[in-house]
């Protein structure tokens, strides 16, 4: 356990139960959160990837967007990101993004229809822990008056993810109907939860939100099958790195596009042609014309690793990009890195240099995700 914490910081419902298991506690925007547990980040790591890992993720900010009517409340939604969500179905989530009028990102997010009557009026969106306010901000000075952001207080989150998580949570909730990024309200060892099938390691899992007072109960409970970890920043901060996903704040921010961040996915068919999204001139055109720059995947030579910020340069010389995330991979034993190189250098097996402490390493363009994902879909399309 870290020793002397600034006194300010907030505490997730699950503090004491991850003091109780000596984990290491960090200052994370504006948390304590366990960076790592006594078995280390390796281990944590490992273990998610063979069997299921528990995560504490209840420093993101959840919130609800509400109208007179779902399709009221979708538009508003829309005015702020590119995705379409008039047409999200009940029970189903998209990714997305918050955009400035350039087309930069203020935040990737997570947006989900609740089955039932609560999916008739509203939306489910989670913020990013560290830019939660500039969110809420950003969201309401967008909204008309007939469309209300609610912020949620004492509510917790968890991750569960894993090859074995669907087998750990079966025992403990209903969860036979549920495909990737499918979300629906499940009783989960009698409390009252929504569970989606998705995460941010690249494997199969879950995300459990439930009120602050039902989640020490309910994580202990998952923690009591021998299949389960406790797992920590630090392991996931290098799964979701393997996984090829962006982390905000060091692969994407307020400078980046969905484009350069290869995130074009996230920008709806239907947004794409009618052009009504923030920044839609800047993007639409990155999307024909291709960006200036690119994020990619680097596999570094030998065994030393980057980190963020580290320069990348041609073979020859001259500078064409920085790394934004960076570490050692458990699950390949080599070093790996995430990060952007002007476009004519961003084609996969390009040979590029990394300047680390001094040090010139050799290094590879490599195809994201460096771990293949592992999501669960019922029917694949």
């Amino acid at each position: 356990m870290s020793g002397t914490e600034p006194e300010d910081l907030r505490k997730t419902p699950l503090d004491k139960l991850h003091r109780e298991l000596g984990a290491r506690m960090v200052p994370f925007a504006g948390w304590s959160m366990p960076v790592q547990f006594r078995g280390g980040i390796i281990a944590e790591h490992l273990h998610t990837r063979a069997e299921a890992g528990l995560f504490d993720v209840s420093h993101m900010g959840q919130v609800t967007l509400s109208g007179p009517d779902f399709a009221t409340a979708a538009a508003a939604l829309e005015s702020v990101t590119p995705g379409d969500f008039v047409g999200l179905k009940p029970g189903r989530m998209r990714y997305s993004m918050l955009l400035t009028a350039e087309g930069t990102i203020i935040d990737d997010v997570m947006v989900a229809r609740l089955p039932g009557p609560a999916g008739d009026t509203g939306l489910n969106i989670v913020f990013n822990a560290a830019r939660v306010d500039v969110d809420i901000d950003f969201v309401r000075s967008n909204l008309s008056n007939d469309v209300e952001l609610k912020v949620h207080t004492g509510r917790a989150m968890l991750a569960l993810q894993g090859p074995g998580a669907a087998d750990v949570l079966a025992r403990h909730a209903a969860i036979d109907g549920l495909s990737f990024m499918d979300i629906a309200a499940i009783k989960l060892d009698d409390a009252d939860c929504l569970i989606s099938r998705s995460g941010y390691t690249g494997e199969d899992g879950f995300e459990i939100y439930l009120d602050a007072a039902d989640a020490d109960r309910v994580a202990r409970g998952l923690l009591d099958d021998a299949k389960v970890m406790p797992v920590g920043l630090g392991a996931r901060d290098s799964l979701r790195l393997e996984a090829g996903l962006p982390l905000y704040g060091h692969d994407i921010d307020e400078t980046t596009t969905p484009v350069e961040a290869d995130l074009g996915f996230a920008i709806a068919k239907r947004r794409r042609l009618s052009g009504d999204f923030p920044g839609a001139s800047r993007i639409l055109d990155e999307l024909i014309d291709g960006p200036a720059r690119r994020r990619v995947g680097l596999t570094l030579d030998g065994r030393l690793p980057a980190r963020e910020g580290a320069p990348i340069s041609r073979e020859s010389g001259g500078i064409i990009g920085g790394v934004t995330s960076g570490g050692f991979s458990p699950s390949l034993g080599t070093p790996i890195a995430m990060g952007y190189v002007e476009a004519d250098h961003a084609s996969i097996g390009s040979r590029v240099v990394v300047e680390v402490r001094g040090r010139v390493l050799t290094a590879t363009v490599t195809a994201l995700p460096f771990v293949a994902h592992r999501y669960y879909r019922r029917n694949p399309k």
